[in-house]
């Protein structure tokens, strides 16, 4: 369910801002990320931490990816002709990976947050 609900943040992402994904969504989430018995150790506060983090991280990854990415579009526009679009998104590529390689640290070992 965990990967579901990110998943679908992830690709709303490709076609939304962050305040209308959160304001939508978060109301939803909350409520079935509280009820799941998600065996990772963290109940309360920390549980919505953590998952408000792993949201945090998935929307800057969504917003990174093409072919909607709102951040690649707000680069082009900085960098005007001197940068090709097909440079730019090459050039993200690096920075998706990362982001989703601590997305996935985060959600198989939540204590790190906590530390």
């Amino acid at each position: 369910m965990l990967i579901l609900i990110l998943l679908l943040v992830f690709v709303l992402g490709f076609f939304l801002d962050w305040l209308e994904i959160s304001l939508i969504l978060m109301p939803i989430f909350v409520p079935i990320i509280t009820q799941l018995e998600l065996s990772n150790g963290l109940t309360g506060g920390a549980l919505l931490v953590w998952f408000a983090i792993l949201f945090a991280i998935n929307l800057q990854t969504s917003f990174l990816t093409p072919p909607f990415g709102v951040s690649l579009f707000y680069l082009k526009g900085a960098v005007g002709d001197r940068v090709a679009t097909l440079d730019i998104y090459r050039g993200v590529l690096p920075f998706i990976a990362i982001q989703l390689f601590v997305l996935l640290l985060i959600l198989l070992f939540p204590g790190l947050l906590m530390l």
